[in-house]
């Protein structure tokens, strides 16, 4: 908010090449809101502002910019500059930044490293796509078990500057393997001739470097830390994982599975970013298959179409009834969909969440039928409708309520557990998805319910 107030005079200050007042403005701002300010700015503006920046500050603002920002800086500046900020980034981020290149942008990018940054670049990045290998970062503390705490502390002294975090140092073996965890404050409030294995319980939660980022959300979820150590196959510790980097992960996934349940193909951009054409290719797919799908609504309904010859009020209420099947069918998907995610459920669950939808779906459809049947019967009071058979036409509707309710709730609660069942993605059973299914299946409800309660009169 700050930055687009103050973009303009920024602008200006930079138009005429005035950079000393921008270097007292921007003096006490943090990085995240340098970052925001530099976003706001024109493209030719921003590798200027950040040459401003305090070169203390210069890595970290770099780090909190979006990727598209840092490849336009990156651009604008000398092989030395590059070298320097590539360097100098924790190396997290730069494997985050790096993902997001070319191929050959990459290698070209990692030339610019110094020997020891570019093995520890290649070595994360030679984790699989999405594990948690791509997360972690190798700069932490780790101390052995026989060291005494005044060790641990001058050890501290001497290398926490580089750690990502000082909150929990680790504990290892002569085999570099973890075997505990301990919080700071341990350190600092116990005697100093006291021995690490003193303060040891051997209670630590890890994460393997080829976990997928999803359950490393879900760890971080369900212990509440803020750091997590990753080991290998063999139990040695070779990073750990902050939570920032996971909340940057759930943010992702949940914006994708969002997406999809709006049936739209996942953004690799963010929305503003994302061109015209790509936005048409991630939306035409799921429109057509949505257009083919509600085809078969229209071939439902000419199955019926003596039956709306005959009796051509019945077409007043098929948008009422189908609506209706659509709109909890998509309820019960969205719901579904966000328990799995978040793994309040699994497949196993399949019996219960039936259950449970079951009885809801019931109830809903009779809430629907009450009130559907009433409005008919408050516009034949009124003298409003001048429907015949008014009575029969409102029980077809009422009765036809409860069976598109009652299955839309249905589809809508198993087709996320099927699919997952299947090995894709739940969110992919998209409200729309279910709510075209579901359209098909109620017009055939509906003029079923209309033949039984009509039979004889209109029919």
């Amino acid at each position: 908010m700050i930055g687009k107030i103050l973009q303009p005079e920024i602008s200006e200050l930079i138009e005429q090449r005035n950079l000393s007042p921008i270097r007292e403005l921007i003096d006490e701002w943090t990085p995240a809101d340098l970052a925001d300010l530099i976003s706001c700015l024109p493209d030719n503006d921003r590798a200027v502002l950040f040459r401003v920046l305090p070169k203390d500050v210069e890595i970290e603002t770099f780090e909190y910019l979006d990727t598209d920002d840092q490849i336009g800086i990156i651009k604008a500046m000398g092989r030395e500059e590059v070298s320097n900020v590539l360097n100098e980034m924790s190396p997290d981020d730069r494997t985050a930044f790096f993902e997001e290149l070319p191929a050959h942008i990459t290698k070209q990018m990692m030339s610019y490293l110094s020997n020891e940054e570019r093995a520890v670049a290649s070595r994360l990045l030679g984790y699989p796509e999405n594990s948690v290998g791509r997360l972690m970062t190798p700069d932490y503390l780790a101390v052995e078990e026989d060291w005494s705490i005044k060790e641990v502390l001058d050890h501290i002294r001497e290398y926490g500057e580089d750690t990502e975090t000082l909150n929990t140092i680790y504990v290892i073996n002569e085999k570099g393997q973890l075997v505990d965890d301990i919080r700071i404050r341990e350190f600092l409030l116990n005697p100093l001739h006291k021995k690490v294995y003193d303060l040891m319980d051997s209670n630590f939660i890890s994460l393997s470097a080829f976990d997928d980022q999803e359950e490393a959300v879900e760890v971080f979820k369900k212990y509440d830390k803020l750091s997590l150590p990753v080991v290998d196959s063999a139990g040695v510790l070779i990073g750990i994982v902050t939570v920032d980097d996971v909340l940057d992960v759930a943010e992702e996934e949940a914006t994708e599975d969002i997406q999809k349940l709006g049936a739209v193909s996942a953004l690799e951009d963010s929305y503003v970013d994302t061109s015209i054409p790509q936005m048409i290719k991630k939306r035409v797919g799921w429109l057509a298959v949505l257009f083919i799908s509600g085809s078969l609504t229209a071939s439902a309904i000419g199955i019926f179409e003596a039956e709306l010859q005959k009796a051509l009020v019945l077409s007043l209420f098929i948008p009422l009834v189908i609506a209706s099947g659509g709109n909890s069918g998509s309820q019960a998907a969205t719901l579904v969909t966000r328990a799995l995610s978040l793994g309040e459920i699994t497949i196993h669950d399949w019996w219960s969440v039936m259950r449970k939808e079951f009885i809801t779906g019931l109830v809903l459809g009779v809430i629907l039928a009450i009130i559907g049947f009433f409005r008919i019967a408050i516009l034949e009071f009124l003298d409003m409708s001048q429907l015949d058979y008014w009575f029969q036409i409102a029980l077809s509707v009422s009765t036809a309520l409860v069976g598109v309710v009652l299955w839309g709730t249905f589809v809508g609660s198993m087709l996320p557990l099927v699919l997952k069942r299947l090995g894709f993605d739940p969110a992919t059973s998209s409200a729309p998805f279910v709510s075209t299914l579901v359209d098909v299946t109620g017009i055939i409800i509906y003029f079923t319910c209309a033949a039984i309660f009509l039979r004889g009169t209109l029919l």
